[in-house]
């Protein structure tokens, strides 16, 4: 029979009645040894503890960082020791490395300099490959290259320059047309970025070489026409392959291609300069390539920023490198003597020979300065400019012209133009100095001149024999043009054109003809005419 009601109630009452009898008992207990520890220094009184309302004492929680402790980490990484692999784990972890070294030398070995002589074969990376054994025609070599300061106008028609003549030239400047046999993003000359381009110097056709950032080299006979065979119809069924130009594109160096140069007396040879700190000379009739000028070790890195010569000798190269030094080498010396100056302590970006008198060169670099240089008092030891202009960011170039002016571009933005035939500079004695009022610039022109990384730095570029006493260069514009300016500062066009997807950033022009040719970053180029 089941106990009643008030009987549960009344067992339930002792049985709670018996069961915090305990709890104090325990509590009394606890609260003793307690006493007894700190008596003897075990440790320090802890915090009074809360209870709840039913008598229950709480627990603290324990700080998070205790759990973090107590929890086993979880390895991300182990090693094959670790992971209890003995056998051949060692074997596998040298294989490995061994695989890595042998991919890093590979890759180091891929841009090392090589200093072999090539033939066609060993540089030819794609495009048409040439049946003949030249390449250029006969008639390249034998007509048609431009006399250096054949003067096409007197002092009478310099006398009687006006507006109207500048007029005159700037219509003829922007009457120049795109190329128009194929559109421009169909013309690529070369597989990576153009840095540097040039025309050969030939008036019979206008034969274009670009070099780019990976050491390939490519040529393009701008006289060739679309073929007729490719025209289509409306009434044709079968729809031909759209023709690309004929192209080729050779591979001389292993780095990116800084500077190229074909001298007027030598207009079988174009001299290419490297990042891979060499220069080889491109022989275009057999089509070999040979080494002119590098360091003795091929370990050894000297990039090269940039190559010319005089234009009254056809056999001695000059050469600025990124760390700051000046090159000569005359090519006819048999121990292969190599002259050396440090002009400045950061990278030298660009330079040029005064035409008229080549022992006068410029240097643009980036410590932010424009130099003039005179190589007849230029001491090894401690050379001393003949005078230097500060801009205030980095100089890009620096291009003389024939008439002894020198343009520059630099990163504030500025195209500066130094006169410095109208300072004498064809009277003057060696070791003669300009001041710093000598040295600023005669104008300067507000240009866009903030590339960034994917675009090539624009660097103006005279027309060094223009048939008019008009001298005028022409630079890279970041609007996707190309831009041509007057040595007073006057533009006198803005070459445009359909089809231009980039900004022709590399722009030169050829040194008699009308002729400007731009490269893109795409390895694309555009011509004008």
């Amino acid at each position: 029979m089941p106990p009643k009601k008030n009987e549960a109630a009344s067992e339930l009452s002792e049985f709670e009645r018996q069961r915090l009898a305990n709890i104090a008992e325990r509590d009394a207990l606890l609260k003793k040894l307690t006493l007894d520890a700190q008596a003897s220094g075990l440790f320090s009184r802890p915090s009074p503890k809360s209870s709840s309302g039913d008598g229950k004492s709480k627990k603290k929680a324990p700080p998070k960082r205790v759990k973090k402790e107590e929890e086993s980490p979880v390895p991300r990484r182990m090693s094959s020791r670790l992971r209890g692999i003995t056998a051949d784990s060692e074997v596998a972890k040298r294989k490995a490395d061994e695989q890595y070294e042998a991919a890093q030398e590979a890759e180091r070995a891929k841009r090392l300099r090589k200093s072999d002589s090539y033939n066609l074969n060993d540089m030819f990376v794609s495009g048409q490959k040439l049946s003949g054994d030249s390449l250029i025609g006969v008639d390249v070599i034998t007509k048609g290259v431009a006399k250096p300061y054949e003067r096409t106008f007197g002092e009478d028609d310099i006398k009687e320059t006006t507006d109207k003549d500048l007029k005159a030239l700037r219509e003829q400047m922007s009457s120049m047309r795109l190329w128009g046999a194929w559109e421009p993003n169909r013309i690529k000359l070369t597989p990576e970025r153009i840095y540097t381009m040039t025309f050969h110097p030939t008036e019979s056709k206008p034969l274009i070489f670009a070099g780019d950032k990976m050491g390939n080299l490519g040529i393009l006979d701008a006289s060739q026409e679309y073929p007729v065979s490719a025209v289509k119809h409306e009434d044709d069924d079968e729809e031909d392959d759209d023709p690309d130009p004929v192209m080729t594109t050779l591979k001389p160096h292993t780095r990116t291609i800084s500077g190229m140069h074909i001298h007027p007396l030598k207009p079988t040879h174009l001299y290419t300069a490297s990042y891979d700190s060499s220069i080889r000379e491109l022989d275009l009739q057999t089509t070999t390539s040979s080494e002119k000028y590098a360091p003795e070790s091929t370990s050894t890195d000297e990039a090269l920023s940039g190559v010319d010569m005089a234009v009254e000798d056809p056999n001695c190269l000059y050469w600025t490198t990124l760390d700051g030094a000046f090159g000569r080498r005359d090519l006819r010396a048999k121990d292969n003597t190599v002259e050396r100056w440090q002009l400045s302590e950061k990278k030298i970006g660009g330079f040029s020979l005064y035409p008229s008198q080549s022992h006068y060169f410029a240097t643009a670099s980036l410590d932010r300065f424009m130099r003039l240089w005179d190589l007849r008092k230029l001491s090894h030891d401690d050379p001393v400019p003949v005078g230097e202009h500060e801009s205030r960011l980095s100089v890009s170039h620096a291009a003389f012209n024939s008439a002894g002016q020198i343009a520059t571009s630099s990163y504030d933005d500025t195209i500066k133009i130094y006169d410095f035939a109208a300072k004498g500079i064809s009277s003057w004695e060696p070791g003669h100095k300009l001041s710093d009022e000598d040295m600023k610039p005669n104008t300067v022109v507000r240009h866009n001149c903030q590339t960034g990384r994917w675009v090539t730095i624009l660097r103006p570029q005279w027309q060094l024999n223009p048939q008019s006493h008009i001298q005028r260069f022409c630079i890279g514009n970041m609007n996707r043009f190309v831009d041509v300016y007057s040595a007073s500062g006057d533009q006198l066009a803005q070459l445009d054109g359909e089809g231009i997807t980039a900004v022709p950033a590399v722009a030169v022009f050829h040194r008699s003809m009308d002729w400007v040719v731009g490269g893109t970053a795409s390895g694309k180029m555009c011509l004008w005419m």
